[in-house]
């Protein structure tokens, strides 16, 4: 059984292996992608929300900042 790959037969191995830290990169590029989704439409009416317009993005920042350092702590974002 060979992949399927367009129809051609495959050249030489068709396996490769991936270090997992460039998907951890690729995670933590997501979240704070998604983040910044998030934070776009609350800049956008900053000065009508208020203080509690404002506490609640603070806390979503404050939550997300949260789990960037546990993350960190715990060694997961080390290269090797």
């Amino acid at each position: 059984g060979e992949p399927y790959e367009c129809g051609l037969p495959t050249h030489g191995t068709s396996w490769m292996q991936f270090r997992v830290g460039y998907y951890l990169y690729a995670i933590l590029f997501m979240m704070f992608d998604v983040e910044i989704i998030f934070l776009f439409p609350w800049a956008t009416v900053v000065r009508s929300l208020g203080m509690m317009g404002l506490a609640s993005i603070l806390i979503f920042i404050a939550i997300l900042s949260l789990g960037l350092a546990y993350a960190w702590k715990k060694g997961v974002l080390k290269w090797t």
